[in-house]
């Protein structure tokens, strides 16, 4: 049979190396908290927003959690690759190594894929409030009613070049994306005060048909914030995703505070991946020359 050039061993060493060197998502830690778990699941008080100061009258007046939260159970995931031992007696290496990199991405695209359904998700699934993620009747403590889901009309708004709600002009999408930050500075909190008044960073996510006109657009607001008008400090990333793409999200986007200490979505993990092998000299080896 000749020398194995590689062993199970070695396609381990690979996949630690290439785990190591391995990058997520950037976009996933701008919108989403992380947190460890180690129980079956994991319930999230909702605090509310810590009081505004106010003249000292009549002694302390303290806030402690408000009655909502949300609970999230942790789930057991898997994914598992088969090598032929006659390709690693072989020496297929280029082709292993390219295997084992598309099963580390698929790994690290997997809080992707969670949390896309959850934005996806968020137009028909109630949140801690009882309410949609995205919805028009916010409402909590001294907040009024206030809404996260809005529309424009492109073909009302001022722009030398109309496009259509699939694939908007530069100058419509600029305006879509700054009618949709200004919308957030409107936001109060359950106590009535301004709730995004310090914000400063924010993310507009996009599917793959707005692509061009988000960055031809944000590319416009930078330009005119630098000549014509400044925005004190403001910056305006854009994340395109393709899974809003293949979920139906061809005419709208959702945009994001980011420098928030809370964020709007959670990431929850009780362990990390766990890389198991049945090596040559296991019985499937045996079974089906494979490992």
């Amino acid at each position: 049979m000749g020398l194995q050039a590689l062993s199970s061993r070695a396609v381990m060493g690979m996949y630690f190396e290439r785990l190591e060197a391995a990058t997520g998502m950037a976009w996933l830690d701008a919108i989403s908290n992380y947190f460890t778990s180690d129980q079956a699941s994991e319930t999230y008080p909702w605090m509310g927003m810590p009081p505004a100061l106010r003249e000292w009258i009549g002694g302390r007046n303290a806030k402690g959690f408000t009655t909502n939260g949300v609970t999230i159970e942790n789930k057991h995931y898997e994914a598992t690759i088969e090598f032929l031992l006659k390709d690693l007696r072989r020496d297929k290496t280029p082709q292993i190594v390219a295997r084992i990199d598309e099963f580390i991405q698929r790994g690290q695209t997997h809080f992707a894929s969670l949390v896309s359904k959850l934005i996806v998700n968020g137009e028909s699934t109630v949140c801690y409030d009882g309410q949609f993620f995205f919805d028009t009747d916010h409402s909590e403590g001294d907040s009024g009613t206030q809404s996260n889901d809005i529309s424009t009309d492109i073909s009302l708004l001022p722009a030398q070049t109309h496009g259509v709600v699939t694939a908007p002009s530069p100058e419509e999408m600029q305006q879509a994306i700054l009618k949709s930050i200004s919308q957030m500075f409107t936001f109060v909190d359950d106590q009535g005060e301004p709730l995004n008044e310090a914000a400063s960073e924010f993310l507009v996510m996009v599917p793959v048909s707005l692509q061009s006109a988000t960055q031809s657009a944000l590319t416009m607001v930078r330009e005119a914030a630098a000549s014509t008008f400044q925005m004190e400090n403001m910056q305006i990333r854009a994340a395109v995703n393709p899974r809003l793409t293949t979920a139906g999200w061809n005419d709208k986007f959702a945009t994001f505070r980011t420098d928030g200490s809370i964020k709007p979505l959670i990431r929850q993990e009780e362990t990390e991946p766990e890389l198991k092998v049945k090596d040559e000299d296991s019985d499937f080896a045996f079974d089906n020359d494979a490992i």
